[in-house]
């Protein structure tokens, strides 16, 4: 197995003291967003043997196995991520695998240059995630029944959000959510900012269940996405939960240290809480207008100590192992590729020594055992035999 030197990129809404906190280094005053585990061409983990990327280049059979080259082709279909929140992330969706294969053919079509920052699919694939909260995380997953939005709306004292709490309690669930969400990524945004910062005020001056739109107000002053994220779920994970976000469905973290894997893609398209771009027409066509609950997943205990986050997706498979002092060697061997990641303790895989942030590649059939007292995640696919 190889161990993994890995990218940390420094976006902007990154906490500046959570990663290092969890690899024990000193925080150097910048936000330390994401750590890349995997093979992504952005940020691809360096290895002993030369990039993930070139590594599986080299020969992608007797790195991923047959079965997985077989399913996902000669790549690995998942990367694995430790994000760190210190502010919100974008609002926004994924595509599902037909649209995205859509999009993107229609933008090679059509000239639009992969870097350009108004392009939405920068490849051909889809993006489930899911994300494994780490410390207590806040996020907001998918869209809250019309009449509860409809309710915090009208709770704020707004006389500009009246027309959206009656367009909420006048259609249908999906005509409602649909409409009201279009009204607020089309409207004047000049009129729009003063509407969000009067809703800003009110949100302060509530506090309770009004405080986590305050502070995505204080962060992203004026942004119609203030709006927008009324609209959804307010999700706070315990350690050990987890959220898994399907195609369509509308999202944005807010703060707190996960675990995330998702799918090896780029498709991502914005509805707010951002500088970028965002192609409402577009955006509207990939959102799922269904509201519901955002369905808080817990592992699920599997045979010899593992707990598995089920999830209907393929390219990846996210379970934990809570090692103890004095277990017995545990023999994690399987025919698909592996990352092993360490979050807390110290955990020995084969001649590895991992501490809390460091991480192992191991190539399908490759003999795993692993031991000592900690926290150890396992990320890899899922190959169904007819």
């Amino acid at each position: 197995m190889d161990r993994l030197d890995n990218t940390i990129r420094p976006y902007a809404w990154g906490s500046t003291t959570a990663i290092p906190r969890l690899l024990g280094t000193e925080p150097t005053g910048e936000p330390q967003a994401e750590m890349w585990m995997g093979a992504h061409p952005g940020a691809p983990s360096r290895t002993g043997r030369g990039t993930l990327v070139e590594v599986i280049d080299a020969d992608p059979e007797k790195e991923l196995g047959p079965d997985s080259v077989a399913r996902f082709g000669p790549r690995l279909p998942f990367l694995l991520k430790l994000l760190a929140a210190g502010g919100p992330l974008s609002l926004q969706v994924h595509p599902d695998l037909t649209q995205a294969k859509e999009g993107y053919a229609d933008e090679e079509r059509r000239g639009v240059p992969v870097t350009a920052p108004h392009r939405n699919y920068k490849d051909a694939n889809h993006k489930p995630e899911l994300v494994c909260a780490l410390t207590e995380f806040d996020g907001l997953c998918g869209f809250r029944d019309p009449l509860r939005a409809a309710e915090l709306l009208d709770g704020l004292g707004v006389d500009t959000l009246k027309p959206y709490v009656d367009l909420l309690h006048a259609h249908p669930e999906e005509a409602a959510l649909r409409e009201v969400l279009t009204a607020i990524l089309t409207a004047d945004r000049e009129e729009m900012a003063r509407t969000v910062t009067e809703a800003a005020a009110a949100c302060d001056r509530l506090g309770g269940a009004y405080a986590p739109y305050a502070d995505i107000a204080h962060h992203y002053p004026g942004d119609p996405g203030v709006i927008a994220a009324m609209l959804l779920n307010h999700v706070r994970l315990q350690p050990g939960e987890a959220l898994f976000l399907g195609a369509g469905v509308p999202h944005a973290y807010l703060d707190g240290l996960g675990v995330e894997i998702m799918a090896n893609s780029d498709n991502v398209l914005r509805c707010g809480l951002t500088p970028k771009h965002v192609d409402v027409p577009e955006l509207l066509r990939i959102v799922r207008f269904e509201a519901g609950d955002p369905g808080v997943l817990r592992p699920e205990a599997g045979p010899d100590g593992e707990e598995v986050y089920e999830t209907p997706i393929d390219e990846f498979r996210l379970s934990r192992y809570v090692l103890s002092a004095g277990g017995t060697i545990r023999d994690l061997t399987l025919t698909t590729p592996q990352i092993l990641l360490c979050t807390a303790g110290s955990v020995r895989a084969g001649e590895h020594e991992l501490s809390p942030g460091a991480s192992v590649f191991v190539p399908a059939g490759e003999k795993a055992e692993v031991s000592g007292t900690g926290t150890l995640f396992r990320a890899t696919v899922v190959v169904r035999r007819p």
